[in-house]
């Protein structure tokens, strides 16, 4: 039998039982959906860190100390000192205060407090909406003033302007300076600039006993020195620590490897169990292909006495099975390419993209999978001897 004969036997089938179809499909359906919807989902991720990095520069520079004890502690006037070299253009310190009590009249919140100097801003490539941001002279006389993120701001003031108003920031007074424009996660740090909120760094430290420096950003002038600014402050750090380690320097091409690498591999996570439900979907393949077999051993042994081969019944069972893991396939396929289209009006903060060739690859899965499942029952029933299958009720 040719080829487009078996596809339209098999059609005919699929069409003579539609609910039993639909229902065998299904976990293909999910499979290809879930696949095609992760991956545009992990895409999109991977896509929008690499916009966030790059909107930041290509010169920036993260350093995070992870020792502990007073052979691992910063000083402030001295990293600051570092600013003089000429591979070095901007250095901002910083000091973060997770989960603060911020209190303003009635309204108290939990908010991230970061202490950092003038620099902090421009670094992260944010705009003042309202007043003012840190300036030197609040690190030199220890002003009690706070900068607030949009969200922050909205939070406590909602469209009033705030600059001049008084907050208190675990029990001690802050004097509002200024307000930032609404930016979007800070990913080199993981600090928003809209949820936190900003004072000079070493207001931070006498006010709320914090620690040492843990995290500082440089940036350098051009991004063709960058690596000898990277190669500056980690021999600075290995001097001043007396070792190599207890610290971490990276540039933002590394960190942003890092992010791609992780979001990947949470992703190829979820594609893994996304695919088990292909696998699920193809056992539910072959059950119902035996059921097929049983209810049509008649028809099996009619057309093998009058002269039909093996081969040929082990191909239309075959072609059946295929037919119906690839139709599961197309409408995973439409479905997860709908459900990617739909997400971002769901969430607004999440992009998706879609790919043709991972929608093409999960198709070709679906399609093996109904062929490598639907071979044992295809095989089973071209091995049927026509004179047991005529005598069949």
């Amino acid at each position: 039998m040719r080829l487009f004969e078996l596809i339209y036997m098999a059609m005919r089938t699929v069409v003579g039982n539609p609910m039993r179809t639909l229902l065998t499909m299904l976990g293909v359906i999910i499979g290809v959906s879930s696949v095609v919807t992760l991956v545009s989902i992990g895409q999109g991720t991977s896509a929008a860190i690499e916009k966030q990095y790059e909107a930041l520069g290509t010169n920036l520079i993260v350093v995070n100390v992870m020792g502990v004890g007073r052979a691992t502690q910063l000083d402030y006037n001295d990293l600051m000192q570092l600013q003089q070299l000429p591979e070095i253009e901007t250095i901002a310190p910083t000091i973060v205060k997770g989960s603060s009590n911020i209190k303003y009249d009635r309204t108290q919140e939990k908010y991230t407090v970061v202490g950092t100097n003038e620099n902090y801003l421009s670094l992260m490539k944010g705009e003042i909406a309202s007043g003012r941001f840190i300036s030197p002279a609040d690190l030199e006389f220890r002003n009690q003033i706070a900068v607030l993120g949009s969200t922050v701001a909205e939070k406590y003031f909602g469209r009033l302007d705030p600059v001049g108003e008084d907050i208190n920031i675990d029990g001690v007074v802050f004097t509002v300076a200024g307000v930032i424009k609404e930016k979007g996660s800070n990913i080199s740090g993981g600090v928003s600039l809209d949820d936190s909120v900003f004072v000079p760094l070493i207001t931070a430290q006498r006010s709320f006993k914090l620690g040492s420096i843990r995290t500082t950003y440089l940036e350098a002038p051009t991004k063709e020195q960058l690596s000898q600014a990277q190669a500056t402050i980690t021999q600075y750090l290995t001097y001043k620590f007396k070792s190599d380690s207890g610290f971490q320097v990276q540039n933002q091409d590394e960190l942003m490897k890092a992010r791609v690498a992780a979001s990947s591999s949470l992703n190829n996570q979820l594609i893994s169990v996304a695919c088990i439900s292909l696998l699920v979907g193809g056992i539910g393949i072959m059950n119902i292909m035996l059921v097929t077999v049983s209810e049509r051993t008649r028809e099996i042994g009619i057309r093998k006495s009058i002269g039909a081969k093996r081969r040929n019944i082990l191909m239309q069972f075959l072609i059946e099975a295929t037919v119906i893991s690839g139709l599961g396939g197309i409408v995973g396929l439409l479905l997860g390419c709908g459900l990617s289209l739909a997400w971002p009006y769901f969430n607004p903060q999440q992009e998706t993209q879609l790919s043709f060739q991972v929608g093409l690859y999960s198709f070709l899965f679906s399609v093996g999978v109904g062929m490598i499942f639907g071979l044992y029952p295809a095989n089973k029933a071209s091995k049927l001897r026509p004179i047991d299958a005529l005598r069949t009720d």
